[in-house]
Parts: C-alpha cells; structure tokens; sequence
C-alpha cells in the first residue's frame, strides 16, 4: 500500500467512525482496522503533521478543513464505485465493497467522472 493510499484509507476510517459514534480517538481506529496501537499512532502523528487531523489533550481527533474535504471526496468516490459496481455490474455487495476499496485510489478523475456520470 502507497502513503497516499494508506492516507486516505485512514481518513475514510475516521470520516466513518465520526458518523457512527460521534467522537473518534486512535483506539477506535485500531479496533475498526484491526491494526496495532502502534501503527495507528504513527499514522495519526503523519496525518495530524501533514495537516489533515487534529488532536486534542484527551486524544479526540478532528478534522482540519483539508482533511475533511479529503476524507469526504475518497468516502463519495468508494460509495459512487461501489453503487455502480452493485446497479450497473450486478456485482455482488461483498464483492462490490472490496473492489471498490481497491479501485478508489487508482482510478483517475476522468475515469471517475465518466463512471459518476455513467447512465444506463
């Protein structure tokens, strides 16, 4: 996995974890990605220093204005694969998940654009 990929997966877990409980910290992370502490906190100080999350003194992490955005658009073009792989495929939802997980970083913005605007 690149550092891009690796970034943005970590984002999407965040952007989810925020929706489903409100409030996120690293535990909630590992837990989620069935990662070590370790190598959540590693990633959680790159994030935080590269300027996507912030950290507060009980270890709540937020979004920066940046890392939202970027957590948001990788969660909108896994749900857009994802729903075109499922409608139009007919892909199964386990399959199309797992595809989609994959194909979310690799997929260039004029692929994705036809494919966002893709009609039966």
């Amino acid at each position: 996995m690149n550092k891009t990929e690796s970034r943005e997966d970590y984002l999407e877990t965040i952007l989810l974890l925020m929706r489903k409980n409100g409030m996120v910290r690293s535990i909630d992370i590992a837990n989620e990605l069935n990662y070590s502490k370790a190598s959540i906190s590693r990633a959680v100080g790159l994030l935080k220093s590269n300027g996507f999350i912030n950290v507060d003194i009980n270890g709540y992490i937020t979004f920066t204005g940046p890392g939202l955005q970027q957590a948001e658009a990788i969660y909108e073009r896994h749900t857009t694969i994802k729903k075109f792989f499922m409608e139009v495929l007919d892909v199964s939802e386990q399959n199309a998940e797992q595809d989609a997980c994959k194909i979310e970083h690799i997929l260039s913005d004029e692929s994705y654009e036809k494919l966002k605007n893709y009609k039966k």
